[in-house]
């Protein structure tokens, strides 16, 4: 019976760790890459030489600030929490489960009473937390803030970081270990036999380094997944959360021993589970090989690919839970059990949400996932045309359509690319300017475009009532060697479209983030507030329709 409870918990934390490792992050994860090198593409650039950048003023950007400052605190719980279900996950692999009940066993049998075996455990646990948030503050020490927001943004390191996760997934599914030099782990066990409190911290660190072929892979994930935030403390946030899942086990059972004769046997459905996060690894890689892919135009995972490999690795996954196939150290499965089905049946069932999507269905529950629906080449949808009374459908040649129309905006809509022309048509019929400040790997782009924009309301007043003028910040096309400039605020050379609308964001805006909506007149003054992220169709429509009614009232 507990063990069915074991694993339907496991069920659950799986399930969850497929998609928070994508949507726990708020911020966009934009890319950027400059002759190899490290660039900020939001922080360090403004704007100077843009003519109708130069000329604005903004007085309605305080909440826009508020709203940055609680996207950054949003962020750090949710690193948090990822860092928690990572722990929880790491509770349950072969190299931690059977060391629970010897290790509490070994507290009881040592300190001579309860009380004192209860304190040893505790202090146990803290030690493991300062262990791993040490390594997590070592990543920030070691890049800087500075450093961690350039390999959140650069193109070589997302794919690095595409390369290391299929290392890791390799790893779980059993093609080898990855183990730590065997004489440092020696040593550092040896100093575990000290008593007090020098030898429990040593007995905590020896669980860390004998444990790593099994947790290395999931720290790495999760480094990865924070540093990708750009965020100076995502590494030690997620470490604190890793750390105390992994301290609380040990804790809990030290307070009540008899609960250590309820825990299911280890066996062969501890290597199940390393297989399944392999899984999981493999799909998480390629959302980092997308973004790449993504921002230097190389083709390569169209909306139906991504997709496409997801259902492989998934329908295998579910084929595997099924004991239809096996890896090397699976042991042989004789009959299914109910968990083990239920989860099969989970996960089978996500295979088939999968596929309409080949047909262009918006699988709005992983959209933001997914590379955009514009990149799908056979989509059902496809039929659905801008209105023609859409202001955007004037005669008039897009500036940079070439680049964004086909392959980064969404079917049923037609923006500009560039700001200044965006002006100049909103003077000519007289309506407001709405613009999109996105990303071609903003994930809270997808999201919004596919759960919000979607929405028939939302999608007639942005075709009708507006001039829609979307400005993608990481996109790496070098301007015209005569467009190029240095920004008197970075001192740094604005040689891409990404950098001159990311300049421009941070400039006028004061935010970093997308996507970001602000709604403005023929002259680029702000009518309203700007706003970020809200998944609301009706917030949305709110502020649609505020716009319009500024707009109306300055008339």
């Amino acid at each position: 019976m507990y063990k069915i409870f074991f694993i339907a918990v496991l069920t659950c934390i799986l399930s969850t760790l497929a998609l928070s490792a994508f949507s726990f992050t708020l911020q966009a994860d934009t890319i950027s890459f400059d002759d190899i090198e490290f660039t900020d593409i939001q922080e360090d650039t403004i704007v100077e030489d843009e003519p109708a950048v130069q000329q604005q003023g903004n007085s309605k950007l305080h909440s826009s600030e508020i709203q940055q400052t609680e996207k950054d605190e949003l962020s750090l719980w949710q690193t948090f929490i990822n860092g928690l279900l990572f722990g929880f996950a790491a509770i349950l692999m072969p190299c931690i489960f059977p060391m629970l009940p010897l290790t509490v066993s070994f507290f009881t049998k040592r300190a001579g009473s309860r009380a004192k075996a209860i304190g040893q455990a505790i202090i146990y646990g803290l030690s493991i937390i300062v262990i791993y948030v040490g390594l997590g503050m070592l990543v920030t020490i070691f890049f800087g803030s500075d450093a961690l927001n350039a390999l959140s943004t650069n193109g070589i390191f997302n794919f690095f970081f595409f390369l290391l996760l299929v290392v890791f997934a390799a790893s779980f599914l059993g093609a080898f270990e990855i183990t730590l030099p065997s004489s440092f782990v020696n040593k550092i066990d040896a100093k575990s036999d000290q008593g007090g409190l020098v030898g429990i911290f040593f007995m905590a660190f020896s669980l860390a380094l004998v444990s790593f072929s099994c947790t290395g892979p999931l720290i790495g994930t999760l480094l990865v997944d924070a540093a990708s935030k750009g965020d100076r403390l995502g590494p030690a946030v997620g470490m604190f959360g890793f750390s105390l899942a992994l301290a609380i086990p040990f804790a809990l059972f030290a307070l009540f021993p008899s609960l250590l004769k309820s825990l299911p046997k280890s066996g062969g459905w501890l290597n199940s589970v390393k297989v399944i996060l392999g899984f999981l690894e493999l799909a998480f890689a390629l959302k980092f090989l997308s973004n790449v892919d993504l921002a230097y135009h190389w083709n390569w995972l169209d909306r139906e690919v991504f997709l496409a490999i997801w259902i492989a690795i998934f329908t295998l996954m579910s084929l595997y839970l099924l004991g239809i196939i096996r890896f090397a150290h699976d042991s042989e499965i004789k009959y299914l059990s109910v968990p083990r089905t239920f989860f099969a049946i989970i996960v089978f069932s996500f295979v088939v949400y999968l596929i309409p999507g080949m047909w262009g269905a918006p699988l709005k529950s992983v959209s933001a996932f997914l590379p955009p629906s514009a990149t799908q080449d056979f989509d059902l949808s496809a039929s659905v045309s801008v209105p023609a009374s859409s202001p955007n459908n004037a005669d008039i040649k897009k500036k940079y359509a070439e680049i964004f129309h086909d392959r980064g905006t969404p079917k049923g809509f037609d923006p500009f690319y560039d700001y200044d022309q965006a002006l100049e048509v909103a003077k000519q019929i007289n309506k407001p300017v709405l613009i999109d400040f996105t990303g071609w790997n903003c994930v809270n782009c997808r999201k919004m475009e596919a759960n919000v924009w979607t929405e028939p309301k939302v999608k007639e007043l942005l075709n009708n009532e507006f001039v829609m003028a979307e400005l993608f910040v990481d996109d790496k096309t070098a301007l015209p060697q005569e467009d190029q400039y240095v920004s008197t605020y970075s001192n740094k050379k604005i040689n891409s479209i990404g950098k001159k609308w990311s300049d421009f964001q941070a400039a006028k805006f004061n935010s970093n983030s997308q996507p970001l909506y602000v709604i403005v007149d023929g002259d680029g003054s702000v009518l309203v507030p700007p706003q970020g992220a809200n998944y609301d169709p009706e917030n949305y429509i709110t502020f649609l329709e505020s716009g319009i009614a500024a707009y109306k009232n300055r008339q």
